[in-house]
């Protein structure tokens, strides 16, 4: 049980470390040698050969991310029957209203959406959207936000198209269908459940990878994927209908810039289906192939999209879109990306900047005051098993970005909540290997089954709802599931790394060719642990260490950011590489993430 704490988003720094967490365990990840040489042998690049045998690539073949290699829509379960129904609504020209989500993934989502149906056919003036304001509307399909679509359609959506949201809307898709309204939910989360048994909503068409009986191997898609997915089910089912030729068919692959974005902003897990899709979108970006507002949102950020990689998906595109979810409204995002005029996306751009650099103040001062009370909160010795947060003045939009940075600090399960506008609490958790968070939540409810009014999530974040008075009950009713489920081993953060980078890559153009791979969860970017001598050490900015280091008998530059505490003059360190302008001059720079 504790109080606030930390940031998120661009490239905001971790808060200082915790006294009494014990540093984490750098191991090294292990590479087949057999794997690394025949990779090497196909033609892989020496280093990324080792990466990528470490990370599970067992041939090149699995390297190869064209289009013709992703997974077949008739796999996912749902996507033909969807592509019927969208086909029929275009045909009649019926009047579609996407029901989106107010993070990146459901911005993202939705802009496909809109742009997907436009290019298959879907008659302008019969399309529009809705999103929930996350402090008003809460999420998902409710009856509000069908009621909300009623308003702003005129003469009312015929069809309802959820977006990374609907698989657990049970009562809003009742509500939308008992009013005559057809729904197509689309979405990647885990569906409703009661008691051991799964619960679907009784929609139209359901697709989702993660219901029963879909076959579909990507079960960790985003909800962007998944609408993608239906698109390209939608061309078939009209190229079946004669709609167009093969030859001359509409290009979906045009999308693939906010596919990209969405995929990696979601932080799900980059299996080789979603590794393949923002590959895709990276090159189409790099080649200067975009979305007017995915060009300005680079523009906005001072990032070259020529060298766009997943960090800027996840640092600095993806925090300026959730930023209008988190603190305003993300009707401000989709409209960006929508945006066809560059002058009119780049006006949109600057406001989701302004609004970004007000979310990193609100975050900072989160953080503040967290650092002020955990001393107070946190015994002595190690954290406790997990940690419930909560404080009147914390603001609900970034409640789960907390939770992250606490979770990243203490290794430790953590849910933060905020007040919201209706009165209740409304908590954002995340979590670290070995603790399924909504199946926390599910026992949490079972045995307080009156504590809980809402929850849902998956297994690394979740979200729940519950009354102020109820929020000592749920800290220390989560605490004791930790304390059952989390051993010692658990608890001990362990950071996986790829050894010593040999000497002759410590270069610029190895720099390069590491940032234009696909990195991310799953997969993740190298890390790598020598040992060095620190010859010298002071603070900047008040809270990032920068050093100078002698590795390998080289000198070279590197920066802990969020480091406080010196370094011995010994010290084994595991750091990616990076690379640093100075004076007009490019030059490499080591970034110290854990070690000691």
């Amino acid at each position: 049980m504790t109080k606030p704490a930390q940031p998120a988003g661009d490239a905001t720094p971790p808060a200082p470390e915790v006294r009494d967490v014990p540093p984490p365990v750098l191991e090294v990840r292990d590479v087949p040698p057999r794997v690394a040489f025949a990779l090497e042998q196909a033609g892989v690049h020496p280093l990324l050969a080792r990466l990528y045998a470490a990370r599970g690539i067992r041939s090149a073949d699995e390297l190869d991310d064209a289009l013709e290699h992703l997974l077949p829509p008739a796999t996912l379960l749902g996507a033909d029957a969807a592509a019927a129904l969208l086909a029929d609504a275009i045909a009649a020209r019926r009047r579609i209203c996407v029901v989106a989500d107010y993070d990146c993934d459901g911005a993202t989502a939705c802009a496909v959406a809109l742009r997907g149906l436009k290019l298959l056919g879907a008659e302008p003036a019969t399309l529009h959207y809705v999103v929930p304001d996350r402090a008003r509307h809460g999420y998902g399909l409710t009856p509000a936000i069908v009621d909300l679509a009623r308003e702003r359609v005129p003469g009312g959506p015929q069809l309802l198209v959820t977006v990374d949201n609907g698989i657990a809307s049970l009562a809003g898709v009742a509500y939308a269908r008992a009013l005559g309204i057809d729904v197509l939910v689309t979405d990647h989360h885990l569906p409703a459940r009661e008691g051991d048994a799964v619960v679907l909503p009784e929609a139209n068409v359901v697709v989702d990878p993660n219901q029963p009986g879909c076959a579909f191997a990507s079960k960790a898609i985003a909800g962007v994927g998944v609408m993608f997915y239906v698109l390209l089910a939608l061309r078939a089912e009209l190229r079946r209908r004669g709609a167009f030729a093969a030859g001359a068919q509409p290009r979906l692959d045009t999308l693939l810039d906010l596919v990209a974005l969405g995929t990696v902003a979601d932080v799900v897990r980059l299996d080789a289906n979603n590794r393949r899709l923002v590959a895709q979108g990276l090159k189409r970006i790099r080649a200067g192939r975009m979305q007017p507002g995915v060009a300005a949102l680079f523009a906005a950020a001072g990032r070259d999209p020529a060298r766009a990689g997943t960090f800027d998906f996840g640092f600095a595109l993806g925090p300026r879109i959730n930023a209008a979810g988190r603190l305003a409204d993300m009707t401000l995002g989709i409209e960006c990306l929508l945006a066809d005029e560059p002058g009119r996306a780049a006006e949109l751009a600057r406001a989701l900047d302004a609004i970004n650099r007000e979310r990193r103040q609100v975050e900072s001062g989160m953080r503040e005051q967290a650092e002020l009370q955990l001393d107070a909160l946190l015994p002595a010795g190690a954290p406790p098993p997990a940690l419930a947060l909560f404080d009147p003045t914390f603001h609900e939009g970034v409640v789960g970005i907390v939770a992250g940075r606490l979770k990243d600090r203490l290794h430790r399960p953590t849910f933060v909540f905020a007040r919201g506008a209706d009165g209740w609490l409304k908590g954002s958790g995340r979590s670290i290997a070995g603790f399924h968070l909504r199946d926390a939540l599910d026992l949490v409810s079972k045995r307080e089954p009156d504590l809980l009014q809402r929850f849902g999530g998956h297994a690394m974040a979740a979200g729940c709802t519950l009354a102020e008075a109820q929020f000592e009950r749920f800290a220390a009713a989560f605490a004791r599931v930790a304390a059952e489920w989390l051993d010692e081993a658990t608890l001990q953060q362990r950071v996986r790394t790829d050894g010593p980078l040999p000497v002759e890559y410590f270069d610029l153009a190895t720099v390069r060719t590491l940032d234009a791979q696909v990195w991310g969860p799953a997969f993740e970017p190298p890390l790598f642990c020598d040992d060095v001598v620190v010859l010298a050490q002071r603070l900047v900015g008040e809270r990032h260490l920068k050093l100078r280091l002698r590795h390998q008998g080289v000198e070279r530059d590197a920066i802990w950011f969020g480091r406080t505490e010196p370094l011995p003059e010994r010290a084994r360190l595991a750091y990616r590489l990076s690379l640093d302008e100075y004076q007009g001059q490019p030059r490499v720079q080591m970034v110290v993430e854990s070690g000691g």
